[in-house]
């Protein structure tokens, strides 16, 4: 089972938003616009797929096709502690972020993938087989919604048997006042029996939220998401003593030291790897080990969660998937009758590999032709 051959492109698509007529281009946010598929080829006919997000997704392809295959073609797709030494040794041996580490995180995907369906266990069995079924968590709120409409949003949600919502912050112009409201409308529309994350995507300064965690500590809030500017580990440790809301974060940290630091500086509650970013399931093991070690539990923040799920299932303390309505349209679009949670809980496919069945008319129709 060696590398024969990497595939890799971007592709974009539109979504509908629930309660909004209009599709919004992309799948999220509005820099949210493109994405990178990647396939890995064997010499013996097996191939495994993966997706990375936005963040320089054209560089990210040129990285794959350029760069990473000539390193690792003809290696032993099994042997991912020799593919990552060798592309840290020759590409990055100053640990930076960012495209690498995207393109790693696909690369070592797919592997995955591959290796799976070799041997006929799911990429979750390969892990450790921790658990078959998992509970999801539910993005729903979109800053294009008015409070009427988030709680609108968010009891619709709850009709599709969701218990646990998320809520964008740290973006409406009204500031942290803005969303202290809207926490609490959605509080007090589905009641206290429902899990309610929120989510400020590294928008706000350490004041900032600190007043908005003063605002809601009485909403019983799940966890706050990354609510810091740069993901400042030591910042996020004072806030972290200053509040008694959880904290998350690591979503986008590219390798396991960025997630390090956030464990030892006691910045988080909650350890977020996503192996779509932090360099695939081989950083992400190392990662929830890490957490292990601390008494930590590991969630997904950072969407994608047909290929997350298998993390928090193959892993001890895995926790929670994010149900990013976003990029599960997405995978909605690429892959034929991929999973989907039943009253709030998802199940690993009994397929091997990632259980993923690509679309191949889907995948060429929502490429970006560069």
């Amino acid at each position: 089972m060696k590398i024969r051959e990497i595939r890799a492109s971007v592709h974009t698509s539109a979504i509908t938003v629930p309660l909004l007529e209009r599709k919004v281009q992309g799948y999220g946010r509005e820099e949210q616009k493109e994405f990178v598929f990647c396939e890995v080829e064997t010499d013996d006919g097996l191939s495994g797929l993966a997706i990375t997000g936005h963040f320089l997704a054209r560089s990210v392809v040129v990285a794959l096709k350029s760069y990473v295959l000539p390193e690792v073609r003809d290696m032993d797709v099994r042997d991912t502690e020799a593919i990552h030494q060798k592309i840290w040794s020759k590409l990055n041996p100053r640990a930076m972020t960012g495209v690498i580490s995207s393109a790693l995180s696909c690369l070592d995907i797919a592997l995955w993938d591959i290796h799976g369906k070799a041997v006929g266990r799911s990429v979750a069995g390969l892990l450790g087989n921790a658990r078959t079924t998992l509970p999801a968590y539910v993005t729903f709120g979109f800053p294009q919604y008015d409070r009427e409409q988030l709680c609108e949003a968010a009891k619709l949600q709850l009709s599709k048997g969701f218990t646990a919502l998320k809520i964008v912050v740290a973006v409406d112009k009204k500031g942290w006042r803005e969303d202290a409201a809207r926490i609490r409308a959605v509080r007090d529309a589905v009641g206290d029996d429902v899990d309610i994350m929120i989510d400020a995507n590294y928008l706000f300064n350490p004041v900032q939220a600190k007043m908005l965690c003063r605002a809601i500590e009485d909403c019983n809030i799940t966890w706050f998401e990354e609510p810091l500017q740069q993901n400042d580990a030591r910042a996020l440790a004072d806030l972290r003593a200053h509040t008694n809301i959880p904290i998350a974060a690591g979503q986008m940290e590219g390798h396991r030291w960025r997630l390090r630091e956030l464990v030892e500086k006691q910045a988080v509650d909650i350890l977020q790897p996503n192996v779509c970013f932090c360099g695939g399931y081989t950083e992400a093991r190392k990662a929830g080990h890490l957490a292990q070690i601390y008494n930590l539990p590991i969630a997904n923040g950072g969407g994608w969660p047909l290929f997350n799920m298998h993390t928090f299932a193959g892993l001890m303390n895995g926790w929670i998937v994010e149900w990013h309505l976003g990029m599960v349209q997405v995978g909605e679009m690429l892959f034929v009758n991929p999973p989907e949670p039943v009253k709030g809980m998802l199940t690993i496919p009994d397929a091997p590999g990632l259980g993923l069945t690509l679309n191949r008319d889907a995948l060429r129709d929502s490429e970006v032709k560069q």
